[in-house]
C-alpha cells in the first residue's frame, strides 16, 4: 500500500511513523478509532493510543505481550523471550520529539538487574530528566539478575535460564524498532556487571550498536583475576558461574572476554570510565550515595564499594591500554578517586553523552 503523504493539520504533528503505520496497514494505533490517513494530535501517538505502532513477532516467536502507558513519556513493556521462555520487563522513555523516527539507547542496570532499589531509576532519577530532554528512545530492562546478560551454557538452579545475548541481539531489537518506530540506530551503556556485556553485545552483533559506554565495569573475564571477579558477582546472587561459561579454563570464558577481542570494537564510539576505590566527594557518612546509615554503614561502604571500584579501575585501565595498542580510539575517563557509587555512575553517564550522541546521530 502506498504511504500516506497527506499534510498534517495546522498546529498538529502527524509523526512519520504514525502515517507509515496506519497507511501501511500495521497493527495498531487505535485502528478502530482512527481512519486510514487520520491525523493524530501533537502528542506521541503511542502514548496517545496506548498501542505500539506495530505488533511484530521476532523470527523465533518473541513478541510484545503488553504495553502500559505510565505517563506522557514513560511506558512499561512486557516482552516474551522465546529463547528464555519467559517475559522480560522493559521501562521505556520516549523521545522529547516523536515527529520523526529517533534512535535508541539501551541502558543496562548492574548486578541486581533493576529488581531492587539499586538501579538507575531509583538511585539517580535525575538521569532520566537529562535523557528526557533528548530525542532518543531509552530502553531499561529489569531482569537478568547476576547474569552478565549473556547466553549461559546451562540452566542455573538459582538464576534459571539465561539467554540474554540472544534476547538483546536477535529477539528484542526488531520488536523495539517496529513497535516504537525507531530509525534503527542504537547505542548501549552498561554499569558495573553490565559494562562487560555492553561490550560483548556490540562484538557479537556488528553494526547493531554504533557506540558503547561502560561505567565501572571489568571487561576481563578469562584471566584468573577477571574470572574470579565474575564468579564473585554471580555467586553474590546465588548463581554458579560454571553454568555460565564452565569451569576454569573452559574456552567459553575466552570467547566472551571483550579484552581479548578488543580488536572487534574498532569503528565504534567508545567511552570507558571507572574510579579507583579512593573515597571521593560522594563518600560521606549518611550521604545520599552511601546506602546504609551511620558510621557502620559508611565503613562497610568504603570496604565493599571501594574494593569493587579498585578492581574495576584496574580492568578499565587494562582495556584502555589495549585499545591504545591496537590504535582504536576511545574516550577514557579515570578520575583520581571514587568508589562504586551511583553518584560516580551518574556523572560518568553525563560525561559519556557526547560519545553516545555522536554514535546515535543526534545533534545535541
Amino acid at each position: 500500500m502506498a504511504e500516506c503523504v497527506s499534510p498534517p493539520k495546522p498546529g498538529g504533528a502527524v509523526g512519520y511513523r504514525l502515517r507509515r503505520a496506519v497507511c501501511a496497514g500495521w497493527v495498531a494505533v487505535a485502528a478502530a478509532a482512527l481512519p486510514v490517513c487520520a491525523h493524530a494530535g501533537p502528542d506521541d501517538p503511542i502514548v496517545e493510543s496506548g498501542a505500539l505502532l506495530s505488533d511484530p513477532v521476532s523470527a523465533d516467536g518473541s513478541r510484545v505481550l503488553s504495553v502500559e502507558v505510565k505517563d506522557e513519556r514513560d511506558l512499561a513493556l512486557e516482552v516474551y523471550s522465546a529463547a528464555m521462555d519467559k517475559p522480560v520487563h522493559l521501562d521505556v522513555l520516549r523521545p522529547a520529539d516523536t515527529s520523526v523516527p529517533r534512535p535508541t539507547l539501551y541502558l543496562l542496570n548492574g548486578t541486581n538487574a533493576g529488581v531492587d532499589q539499586k538501579n538507575w531509576h531509583d538511585q539517580v532519577p535525575e538521569v532520566f530528566d537529562f535523557l528526557g530532554a533528548q530525542d532518543v528512545n531509552v530502553i531499561v530492562p529489569r531482569g537478568g539478575l547476576a547474569s552478565y546478560y549473556t547466553d549461559w551454557r546451562a540452566p542455573d538452579p538459582k538464576l534459571g535460564v539465561n539467554k540474554w545475548k540472544t534476547f538483546f541481539t536477535e529477539e528484542l531489537p526488531p520488536l523495539i524498532d517496529a513497535g516504537l518506530g525507531t530509525d534503527g540506530v542504537n547505542a548501549i551503556a552498561g554499569v558495573s556487571m553490565s559494562a562487560t556485556p555492553a561490550l560483548n553485545l556490540a562484538i557479537t552483533k556488528p553494526g547493531l550498536f554504533k557506540a558503547v559506554a561502560t561505567y565501572s565495569g571489568c571487561a576481563q573475564t578469562s584471566d584468573l583475576a577477571g574470572q574470579a571477579f565474575a564468579r564473585i558477582v554471580v555467586a553474590s546472587e546465588g548463581g554458579d558461574a560454571d553454568n555460565m561459561y564452565g569451569p576454569v579454563g573452559d574456552p567459553m570464558w575466552a570467547d566472551n572476554d571483550p579484552y581479548l577481542h578488543a580488536d572487534r570494537l574498532r569503528g565504534l564510539g567508545l567511552f570507558l570510565s571507572s574510579g579507583n576505590g579512593i573515597p571521593g566527594q560522594y563518600d560521606v557518612v549518611d550521604g545520599r550515595f552511601v546506602l546504609d546509615p551511620g558510621i557502620d554503614g559508611y565503613l562497610e561502604h568504603l570496604l565493599y564499594d571501594g574494593t569493587i571500584e579498585a578492581a574495576t579501575g584496574y580492568c578499565t585501565r587494562n582495556l584502555a591500554a589495549r585499545l591504545a595498542d591496537l590504535g582504536i580510539p576511545a574516550t577514557v575517563d579515570l578520575p583520581p578517586d571514587g568508589t562504586h557509587s551511583w553518584g560516580v555512575f551518574r556523572d560518568e553517564l553525563y560525561k559519556s553523552w557526547p560519545v553516545l550522541t555522536k554514535g546515535l546521530g543526534l545533534t545535541k
